[in-house]
């Protein structure tokens, strides 16, 4: 029996399954069937459902009657993620930053971000990019680009100016460069930012990846204008790009990072802004929010980091996936055609058409994998699987998108042949 539940829904829709348990990459619905997961919650199971070493972590805590919620009073958990974090994360990378706990979602981390910019800065002006998703509250919403989440809400987003992204124009046009000469022409109707802020791998907007050297200008930009860099690492962070933080190999250090998804590492509710202390100038109880103190996040957030991030072995291996997947992959579509976008476990096959795209997705569904488009059109099948997903669940997955883009291009072909019915 279905219950009254709202139009909003999406996923549902496209994977209409009711699905019951989960364990590592797959899925299984309520009739026993069972689907590999290429979605892993858009990017916030990157270590896969119910892993074990995080499960027992959070099941322990709750059995011993630890705190579910503390808002920002002290807690064992707090600290003992405070102490992985700068353990294992920022002191290897020699990053210095201040961790503030924003609320659960990664919407929350943004609306902290450039609420802070404004206040450091006592500018207004957001500087946002094409394609860019960065949340749906308001000020988030502000930053994104796509007109079907911005809807209604468009006459109060305003104080953002949209810029191209690397390669949105012809390649051989520097959108960093365009984006400088604005600054600097008082005529150019592009105010004075108190921030720049930008995804290094758009992953609602299609796969699209800032180049390093792209990267390098818009921070010397902002810096320059004295503007605050954020990178928005709530889809791109956590190791999806085969670092910890997906900025790492563009040589750049932002002066906020918003984290959230995959940060619990199990699912749970959980986002952080990461600053660097000299712009940490609020004042107590400034920015709060109810849920920003989850210390069943905290506990499976510090298993994830002890258990995957202590030591290079297994972001070698991740490394290692990702240079077979970008090779499979490329195989793939170089076979009917077309080209691959993203980077690290974050990759993609543009087939650009929306239509066709959303029919291999479709089919892939049928034939037993989750996986969702992405674009401006939804005409770029994206790849999200767990970051630790084993070589033959990882290419099963391949091979159903690859049967599924044979099936869905042979129907799509006989349907656009003379005198076929």
């Amino acid at each position: 029996m279905d219950y009254p539940e709202s139009n909003v829904r999406s996923y549902s829709k496209k994977f209409p399954a009711r699905f019951c348990k989960a364990s590592g990459s797959m899925l299984t619905d309520t009739s026993g069937k069972t689907y590999l997961d290429f979605l892993s919650a858009c990017g916030s199971l990157n270590y896969g459902h119910n892993h074990p070493v995080l499960k027992k972590a959070l099941i322990e805590h709750i059995e011993t009657n630890g705190l579910a919620i503390s808002l920002d009073l002290q807690t064992d958990t707090r600290s003992q993620f405070l102490q992985a974090l700068q353990n294992h994360i920022l002191l290897p990378r020699d990053y210095t930053y201040v961790a503030q706990f924003t609320g659960p979602t990664g919407a929350n981390a943004v609306e902290a971000a450039i609420k802070l910019a404004r206040k450091y800065t006592g500018k207004s002006h957001i500087i946002a990019f094409t394609n860019a998703f960065h949340g749906c509250t308001l000020g988030a919403l502000g930053l994104t680009a796509n007109a079907y989440h911005r809807g209604a809400s468009e006459p109060l987003l305003n104080h953002v100016t949209r810029m191209p992204y690397d390669g949105y124009t012809d390649q051989q046009i520097d959108t960093a460069d365009l984006l400088e000469h604005m600054l600097e022409d008082p005529s150019s109707g592009c105010p004075k930012p108190a921030a720049i802020i930008f995804e290094t791998i758009q992953g609602e907007g299609g796969l699209n990846v800032a180049s390093k050297a792209w990267a390098k200008k818009i921070a010397t930009l902002a810096k320059r204008h004295d503007a605050l860099l954020i990178v928005d690492d709530i889809q791109a962070g956590c190791g999806r790009s085969g670092h910890f933080f997906s900025f790492e190999e563009l040589d750049i250090v932002p002066d906020m990072v918003t984290l959230a998804k995959s940060l619990s590492g199990f699912g749970l509710p959980m986002s952080l802004s990461l600053i660097k202390p000299e712009f940490d100038i609020w004042e107590p109880g400034e920015h709060n929010g109810t849920f920003r103190g989850n210390s069943h996040a905290f506990v499976t957030a510090t298993a994830a980091l002890n258990n995957f991030w202590s030591s290079p072995a297994f972001s070698d291996g991740l490394k290692s996936r990702i240079a077979d997947l970008k090779q499979n992959l490329g195989f793939i579509a170089q076979k009917y055609g077309f080209r691959t976008k993203g980077r690290g476990f974050m990759q993609g096959i543009d087939f650009r058409d929306g239509e066709l795209c959303q029919s291999i997705a479709g089919m892939c569904y049928r034939n037993g994998l989750i996986i969702e488009t992405c674009g401006s059109f939804d005409e770029v099948l994206k790849l999200l699987p767990a970051l630790n997903m084993d070589e033959n669940a990882l290419s099963r997955g391949l091979d159903i998108i690859d049967r599924s883009i044979r099936k869905v291009l042979s129907d799509y072909k006989l349907h656009s042949e003379p005198g076929q019915q």
